[in-house]
């Protein structure tokens, strides 16, 4: 793919330097910062230009990308950029932020510049192939963003503003999430003495794909009050802090002790 879009990359870290490379690759003309100036040095032999401040990359681009490390790091870029962005520039922040952040930096955006929040879910090979998740919150989405985004992988548009940066916190949080349970069910089972890869086995094929749909399932019942009993069963042979979390709010329903478990959804009815 060839472009004419100037793209200003700034944040070079494990995820932003394969997506650069990623767009350096597909044509687009890029120039690129990072708080650490050696990391962009096999960009630069591949063709990118070095940016020596955040200003600088953006003053001539035509979309700006940003995947910085949290917050502040943002909020610090965006002090250096705001002033040198022109009308008719896009930003792109595919940093996982949350809402709030995105929507300040939406609030203090020079007149004429569009801010897209496009956080991403995805290892490092996938953002060197264009293969990322990418999870957008803005509408209506201007056509070079939307080119981009499709440059970068699948493309999910979530709503408006903040929307992309909320359910990421979504998406990455029940990833970590899921990973706790795993580690406490693999030491579950080493407590009782099962064999560890017998474990893993069993776990891979099991019951985790399928928590979502439990979870809203309206046709079953299971009894939280014995929820709460199988848990306490659990923890009693081992240290598992994120199922005693579990067992405390199972435990502070008494309401619900009759009622399926589903019936622990936020939006479901007592």
């Amino acid at each position: 793919m060839q472009t004419t879009q100037k793209i200003a990359f700034l944040g070079l870290g494990h995820m932003g330097a394969p997506m650069a490379r990623h767009l350096l690759a597909c044509g687009y003309e890029l120039t690129v910062w990072n708080r650490t100036p050696a990391k962009a040095g096999p960009l630069v032999e591949a063709g990118a230009t070095l940016a020596s401040s955040p200003a600088g990359a953006v003053r001539d681009a035509d979309l700006v990308v940003t995947m910085l490390a949290d917050p502040a790091a943002l909020r610090a870029v965006a002090e250096e950029v705001l002033p040198a962005l022109r009308p008719g520039t896009h930003w792109v922040d595919t940093s996982t932020v949350g809402p709030d952040p995105v929507r300040e930096l939406a609030a203090r955006l020079p007149e004429g510049v569009s801010l897209t929040d496009a956080p991403v879910m995805g290892s490092v090979d996938r953002a060197g192939t264009g293969e990322l998740w990418v999870l957008v919150g803005g509408d209506p989405l201007p056509g070079p963003v939307r080119t981009l985004l499709a440059t970068l992988g699948k493309v999910s548009e979530c709503g408006p503003a903040g929307s992309g940066a909320a359910m990421k916190l979504v998406l990455i949080n029940a990833v970590v999430g899921g990973v706790a349970l795993v580690a406490e069910a693999l030491t579950l089972g080493r407590a009782l003495g099962l064999p560890a890869a017998l474990v893993r086995e069993q776990l891979s094929a099991g019951p985790l794909a399928g928590a979502v749909a439990r979870t809203f399932a309206d046709a079953s019942h299971f009894p939280v009050a014995l929820a709460a009993k199988d848990v306490a069963l659990a923890t009693a042979h081992a240290a598992l802090p994120v199922l005693d979390a579990v067992h405390a709010t199972l435990a502070a329903r008494p309401e619900l002790a009759d009622r399926d478990l589903s019936r622990l959804r936020p939006d479901a009815r007592c």
